[in-house]
């Protein structure tokens, strides 16, 4: 039995390792060291602007709340949650602008990680101790941490991958015995429900599928049960990959490119997905360097992106993580996969949003629609997709096809998916603009 008895610490005494200025990386998302953060705060008296590097993070911890932000930690994030986007106004929280498949090798270029802390499994027979639902970035930062802490509990799902840290190169470990934190499905509302069943009219049986968060991917997760032989690559591994793998539909017999495994590089989802999860050999999550690269992503033949954005212009240009400049998410992997879909055997990108959207009028503080299909993007909006790389794009009223078109007829079919009661002031806008004359 491996012996790493030398290498258990408390979190008190891996607390006493911070000083002032030094940077924390975090694993990401469900994957966040909850021992060690839950108490960080205690410190705050001690110490001065370390920088807490993050990613989705999914647990409300003390240490994040304003008083704290002030003057003893500074969130540096690589993808806003609704948590970093509410705490963004502090001023102490800044988004990394990146794209997943090279924010870790970026990050290591930029700053060193004085300390990089997660949640793991527990360390295994064979000497390794695999990182718990993360390897986005993880195993990169890991090449060049200046010390490595792993909390490791018995409740946490071993996956199979390149997600493993040699023990040897664990400096010490923090024993806990909490669960992952959970993603319960989104309820699904009648336009997530019908974009789902055009997206699905999109794929064949046989494709190789990515898809995301949220109530749009949980629909087309749904509305192709029906498929055979599908195949999995993808940033994310969800409660709705699981599903289609269990009715059958995803068993990628048809992949090129890992047969048989459904590939992914960060894993949130239900409680029921992480049993699941647990030395699975159909399962390999695998870093996000490698799964997010676009020129890996290419090469599964019959590639099919799925992503979702906040809007899209007229040109066909999509922002989906700001609202003008205000951050709300980050770029993630939607480009990658956008632009590995464009490269694969028959592979397409597809672009899902709804048509409108609810805001409150700032003079008069009633909600209003508006349109999501817009004549050109907020000021400051961040161009997450380029208008290079869009295929279709899809709304509740229907899907079109821009690979290779104009602007002009591309603005003419994205009119046409627009809200009906936009659609007039679109073509006005349009002619305005010099795209239609």
């Amino acid at each position: 039995m491996t012996d790493y008895s030398d290498k258990i610490i408390t979190v008190e005494q891996a607390l006493d390792m911070v000083a002032s200025g030094m940077n924390i990386t975090s694993a990401m998302a469900a994957s966040q060291p909850q021992a060690f953060f839950s108490q960080l705060h205690t410190i705050a008296g001690r110490v001065e602007d370390v920088i807490v590097t993050c990613c989705l993070p999914t647990i409300e911890f003390e240490f994040m709340q304003e008083r704290y932000l002030k003057k003893s930690f500074m969130l540096h994030s690589l993808f806003h949650s609704p948590l970093l986007r509410r705490l963004h106004p502090t001023g102490r929280v800044s988004y990394v602008p990146n794209c997943l498949h090279y924010s870790g090798r970026k990050r290591n270029d930029a700053i060193a990680t004085d300390i990089f802390i997660a949640s793991a499994s527990m360390p295994g027979e064979d000497g390794y101790v695999y990182l718990s639902s993360s390897n986005e970035y993880e195993t990169v930062i890991c090449e060049r941490a200046r010390k490595i802490i792993f909390e490791c509990s018995p409740n946490i799902p071993t996956v199979r991958g390149d997600s493993r840290v040699p023990l040897e190169r664990v400096d010490h470990i923090i024993m806990c015995d909490y669960r992952l934190p959970v993603l319960e499905d989104t309820p699904l509302n009648e336009r997530d429900i019908e974009i789902g069943a055009t997206i699905s009219g999109l794929i064949n049986d046989g494709d190789t599928i990515q898809v995301g968060i949220g109530g749009i991917p949980n629909a087309v997760c749904k509305s192709i049960m029906d498929k055979r032989d599908l195949g999995v690559h993808t940033e994310m591994m969800t409660t709705g990959i699981m599903r289609l793998m269990q009715a059958g539909a995803v068993n990628g017999l048809r992949k090129n490119l890992e047969p048989g495994k459904v590939v992914f590089a960060f894993a949130f989802g239900t409680q029921e997905m992480y049993d699941f999860m647990d030395k699975n050999d159909a399962l390999l999550m695998r870093s996000g360097s490698w799964v997010n690269d676009p020129m890996v992503v290419g090469l599964n033949d019959n590639m099919v992106s799925i992503n979702t954005t906040v809007e899209v212009d007229l040109t066909g240009q999509c922002c989906s993580e700001s609202i003008g400049s205000r951050q709300i998410s980050g770029t993630g992997g939607a480009s990658d996969m956008a632009i590995g879909a464009q490269r694969s055997k028959n592979g397409r990108s597809i672009v899902a949003l709804y048509s409108t959207v609810s805001v409150k009028n700032p003079d008069t503080g009633e909600r209003e629609e508006q349109s999501k299909i817009v004549p050109v993007l907020r000021p400051g909006a961040a161009v997450s997709i380029q208008r290079n790389d869009v295929d279709w794009v899809v709304t509740e009223f229907g899907a079109v096809n821009l690979r290779g078109q104009d602007i002009r007829t591309r603005a003419q079919r994205l009119i046409s998916i627009a809200h009906p009661r936009f659609r007039e002031e679109l073509v006005r806008a349009a002619g305005e603009y010099e795209y239609v004359f």
